[in-house]
């Protein structure tokens, strides 16, 4: 039987905002207890390591009630009012929003005032309910509409101006097919701008080289990720042997039959310890020589 080659994807894991944020988590730790507004990153895996070094995860409810305390924004940012309930609460802010979310925020919030001098709106591709997204429609008092599908496009008046923005881990050909309907049915000026971070854009042209070159693709992401779901669907579309696991416990037997060559990838917030320890499941599970 041939060795087996298992490659783990170098263009995969966390992106540079991710990794921001959970080196100021570690950094932050050792000065002593640390709050965190929702889960630092959507990997369960990551979640639980940082929570075992004394990282506590709260929502915003749980935020509110918080006095002199450490609380850390992750990188998907927070709308306005965090920033004043830590204010009045005499919570300390460690602030590990994006640098590209940020400058997204402050975009936003300058094309809502235009529009609104206007009378336009300001339209977000994006996920309903997505933490980036929430803090995103904060910017403009709530009245930003959030579109994912096409569906939610007959939420505008096409009467009025609109200025179009993208929540920054979207995928090109979904914002590029959101753009072209709004296009097509306005009836006033369009203002695009493209705000996907291109780490994540320029990920599926690298992804489906990857899978095609592979037998089998082990997809490493967790179930909260939105961005694990869309890059997970690249493979599958590439190629029809893509699991979608969550790590090494995940993996079995079956899913390796007849592979010579294994492709191990995964979405932005997958920390890349994990991927190295389906690397060594691999070699269990397979009980076969690899290369």
């Amino acid at each position: 039987m041939p060795a087996m080659r298992v490659e783990i994807d170098e263009n995969s894991g966390f992106c540079f905002g991710v990794v921001n944020a959970i080196q100021k988590a570690e950094e932050e730790l050792q000065r002593g207890p640390l709050y965190c507004i929702g889960d630092i990153v959507h990997n369960s895996l990551e979640v639980q390591r940082l929570a075992r070094q004394g990282l506590v995860a709260i929502d915003h409810e749980a935020f509110a009630r918080l006095r002199d305390c450490r609380v850390l924004f992750r990188a998907h940012g927070e709308p306005p009012s965090s920033y004043g309930t830590a204010a009045r609460n005499g919570i300390e802010v460690i602030d590990a929003s994006c640098p590209v979310v940020l400058n997204l925020q402050r975009r936003i919030r300058k094309a809502h005032e235009q529009m609104r001098e206007q009378g336009g709106q300001i339209v977000i591709y994006g996920k309903p309910g997505h933490a980036e997204v929430v803090a995103l429609v904060a910017q403009t008092r709530g009245e930003a509409l959030v579109a994912e599908r096409a569906a939610d496009l007959d939420a505008i008046d096409y009467s009025r101006p609109v200025t179009l923005f993208s929540q920054t881990t979207q995928g090109l050909d979904g914002f590029k097919e959101i753009v072209e309907r709004v296009k097509a049915r306005a009836r006033a000026a369009v203002i695009v701008h493209d705000t996907i971070c291109r780490k994540v854009a320029n990920r599926v042209p690298q992804l489906k080289r990857f899978a095609g070159d592979h037998d089998v693709i082990l997809f490493v992401s967790g179930e909260k990720s939105s961005n694990g779901q869309q890059l997970f669907a690249v493979c599958r579309e590439e190629n029809p042997r893509s699991y979608f696991i969550q790590g090494a416990s995940d993996l079995r037997r079956e899913m390796l039959d007849g592979a010579t060559s294994v492709g191990i990838s995964g979405a932005t917030s997958t920390p890349r310890w994990v991927m190295e320890e389906v690397n060594e499941r691999i070699g269990l599970v397979a009980g076969e020589e690899r290369k």
